[in-house]
């Protein structure tokens, strides 16, 4: 199924997200926790794209088997920063062999010098959807910062560059990771004032390792609301009891989106099939439509 599709319903969605492994003998541990994860009948599931594209077999060969073994729809995610265009259509000929209807398409983070090449056909992630659009039969995706890119001079700034990813074909919208739905309710409203009205996926992260959390914070711009703050310095260093208050802040932030109509939610669930599991279960009866 195209996402477009499932968004086009006035029904909510929840769905989760796994990466691949570095290696090739992590395959089968990982492809385990995604086929275990697919087993809770989410919406659909994205499948993350390596740093430099280095696991991009492994993608594809996960998001097949979501769609195949797990029978669930798959969201392959593509970046660009370390692809030629030859690299790209032959990334877009695998996917489409494979079964695989709907991209997310990011430029993908610039790298540190010498980890990975950065090659010159794409400088941003509107082009690459240009590309698939041209390409045809993909439902493509795009991300956006509730907070602003990290990289663009202002939030308006980013928001046009929105407006330039939804011109080339992008259908739909993931956020990155927030704490506080305000900061979402403030973006969408933004994103109106400008004219773009396609779907938002709010991605939310359950927090259950608070030294990796604030790194990520830190490099992506993200704001830790105080209240968050607070339980991670309470409960970080258990990390028994730091799962369950991140599931159960994770699993809140959730209730009130659904609650402030918005129905589409995305978990970034790390690969850790007992938190999805926890937060479907927690949300069994607000989900039933």
């Amino acid at each position: 199924m195209k996402l477009s599709e499932l968004f086009a319903k006035d029904t909510p969605t929840l769905s989760f997200e796994v990466f691949p492994p570095k290696t090739s003998d992590l395959f089968d541990s990982v492809e385990a926790a995604a086929l275990e994860i697919a087993a809770l009948s989410p919406d659909y599931m994205s499948v993350t794209y390596g740093a430099g594209g280095g696991r991009s077999r492994f993608t594809v060969d996960i998001a097949k088997n979501i769609e195949q073994a797990g029978h669930t729809t798959a969201l392959a995610h593509l970046t660009c920063v370390s692809s030629t265009k030859e690299d790209v259509r032959e990334k877009l000929l695998e996917l489409k062999e494979a079964g695989i209807e709907n991209i997310l398409a990011l430029r993908g983070d610039i790298p540190k010098e010498g980890s990975y090449p950065v090659r010159k056909d794409y400088k941003y992630a509107s082009q690459l959807i240009t590309e698939i659009a041209e390409f045809g039969g993909f439902c493509i995706g795009g991300a956006c910062y509730p907070e602003g890119h990290i990289e663009a001079g202002s939030l308006d700034e980013d928001i046009a560059n929105i407006g330039l990813k939804v011109e080339a074909g992008c259908k739909f919208l993931t956020t990155q990771m927030f704490f506080s739905n305000d900061i979402l309710y403030s973006y969408i409203d933004k994103l109106h004032k400008k004219g773009i009205f396609v779907p938002v996926v709010a991605g939310i992260m359950p927090i259950t390792n608070t030294k990796q959390i604030f790194r990520s914070c830190e490099l992506s711009g993200t704001v830790l609301p105080k209240r968050f703050i607070k339980i991670a310095e309470r409960y970080g260093d258990n990390p028994a009891a730091m799962k369950q208050a991140g599931i159960a802040y994770a699993t809140e932030q959730i209730i009130d989106l659904y609650a402030n109509g918005i129905k589409n939610v995305h978990v970034y669930s790390m690969n850790k099939p007992d938190v999805a599991r926890t937060i479907k279960n927690n949300l069994s009866e607000i989900i039933k439509g």
